[in-house]
């Protein structure tokens, strides 16, 4: 068993204690199971513990998560109506490998780019040689590590979009994650521009 498989079954708790399953309309059993192929890849990989198991919006809807973050007694909340939440796809070459879990390598909430426009940070991370994250990765974050958003900071997530140009973001109101939405060309001093190294679906494992 390594580090990276026994945080990944941690996670897996977590979001199965928030109840991912009756979101995703399965049984707690059923819901492990599909995690499971990855789960034993990372048996055999050592990742490390700076990973996040990630749900695809096949399995579980991103407009149905925020409610089941929360930072203390203050749940997660949103003031857009899920049809505007569903509308934040991946954007080309960020999209996740395949299955209904996979594994992002070294997630960031991106604080080295904190006040700066999406475009632009976009620019700095591709130059980084990292990964913008998509909306469900920053679901991710806001689930496994609620306490980034007070220790470090808000953040953009660029590796979404909607049709209309504006990027999904998640940040502290009312002491409680909150998940909105900026435009490309607009700067705020509380949000950085999440990052990571790499995506790992089980089929990169073989």
């Amino acid at each position: 068993m390594t580090t990276s498989s026994q945080e990944a079954r941690r996670q897996l708790d977590r979001i199965v204690a928030l109840g991912y399953p009756d979101v995703a309309d399965l049984s707690a059993a059923a819901f492990r199971s599909l995690a499971q192929p990855l789960i034993s890849a990372l048996e055999q990989v050592e990742l490390g513990e700076k990973i996040l198991l990630v749900p695809t919006r096949e399995l579980v809807t991103p407009e149905s998560l925020i409610a089941r973050t929360s930072i203390g007694r203050m749940a997660g909340f949103t003031t857009m109506p899920p049809r505007d939440i569903a509308s934040f796809l991946p954007q080309d070459g960020f999209e996740p490998p395949e299955g209904p879990f996979y594994i992002v390598v070294e997630p960031h909430t991106g604080t080295r780019y904190t006040n700066r426009e999406p475009d632009v940070a976009r620019k700095l991370i591709d130059s980084d040689d990292h990964l913008p994250l998509t909306l469900e990765e920053g679901l991710a974050i806001a689930t496994q590590h609620p306490d980034w958003l007070v220790k470090k900071n808000g953040f953009n997530l660029l590796g979404s979009r909607s049709a209309d140009g504006r990027v999904p973001s998640i940040w502290m109101s009312q002491n409680a994650p909150r998940l909105g939405a900026v435009w490309p060309n607009s700067r705020h001093t509380w949000l950085g521009n999440a990052f990571c190294q790499t995506r790992r679906g089980v089929s990169l494992f073989r």
